[in-house]
């Protein structure tokens, strides 16, 4: 068993500050109100100093470690991540090509023992985001590759305008860039009812500054965020040093496995799960992506 096995929750995360052992006391109940009320209103919140002062530094040097583990590939994609396709109007935002250059480890290259792993399978983790998103449970994506992954983006890269396939994401920074790489998103810029093409057009012929939000992140932050709806992006990075986050992917639902072409995508390979899972994949929407 590794050091990091042995631990407890409360040498993991600033439980202090964040008592997910103690869900039923005043201040967990007032972490969880502050997180709701801000998904809702700007569809992001962020959970300052949420992993422990002691342990920060192992989780950069752990994540560090991995990261030469990432797939990597430069591919031209749209904000919808989907093929570029010519047959749509001359003015469709789905029109608009970027390269994205950012890498992926993926979770069967990162180690159980490791601290982002501890915490993506930890059940008193999952509870407590499952209450700040307003939910009555949380699973962990069946996908063998996307369940937790680190994302990797080095210097001259970076990860352009997108919209997730799922309703939410949790991430944790555990590597700032030496400059740039800055979050940023447009809150509820669309809804599954609507794909508002001319916001999102405006963003990205560099005409939407009033709809876009500036995150700074530190290492170590939790960020609950609403991605389905929220255009949002990783500004380039900059300078010598890469900028790593983790990505810990839940569903509403057991089973969730990623489709093949996605998973080949982001992993370069696949797994007999996806072979197994390929058309029984359920949308809960009819959005683009």
């Amino acid at each position: 068993m590794s050091t990091l096995e042995a631990m407890t929750l409360d040498q993991v995360v600033d439980t202090a500050r964040y008592p997910l052992l103690e869900p039923e006391g005043a201040q967990a109940q007032a972490v969880v109100s502050r997180a709701r009320h801000e998904l809702s209103t700007h569809g992001c919140t962020v959970l300052r100093d949420f992993v422990h002062p002691t342990q920060r530094d192992v989780l950069q040097q752990e994540c560090a470690a991995l990261a030469p583990r990432a797939h990597f590939d430069v591919e031209t994609v749209n904000v919808y991540n989907i093929a570029v396709d010519p047959s749509l109007p001359a003015d469709h935002p789905g029109r608009t090509p970027f390269a994205r250059g950012n890498a992926f480890v993926a979770r069967d290259r990162i180690p159980t023992g490791a601290l982002i792993s501890r915490l993506y399978r930890h059940d008193a983790f999952q509870r407590f985001l499952a209450r700040c998103f307003d939910l009555p449970q949380l699973h962990e994506l069946a996908d063998p590759y996307s369940g937790l992954v680190l994302n990797v983006i080095e210097p001259g890269r970076e990860h352009p305008w997108h919209f997730d396939t799922n309703e939410f994401t949790v991430s944790m920074l555990t590597q700032e860039a030496q400059a740039g790489g800055v979050f940023e998103y447009c809150p509820h810029i669309r809804s599954a009812q609507d794909e508002r093409f001319d916001d999102v057009r405006d963003v990205l012929a560099g005409r939407g500054e009033r709809l876009i939000r500036r995150l700074p992140l530190r290492p170590g932050d939790l960020q609950l965020f609403k991605g389905r709806y929220a255009l949002h992006r990783v500004g380039p990075v900059r300078g010598g040093t890469a900028r790593h986050s983790a990505i810990f992917a839940y569903s509403e639902r057991p089973g969730v496995i990623g489709s093949v072409a996605r998973t080949r995508q982001l992993f370069g390979r696949v797994d007999p799960a996806h072979l197994a899972a390929e058309g029984r994949a359920v949308r809960g929407d009819r959005l683009l992506d």
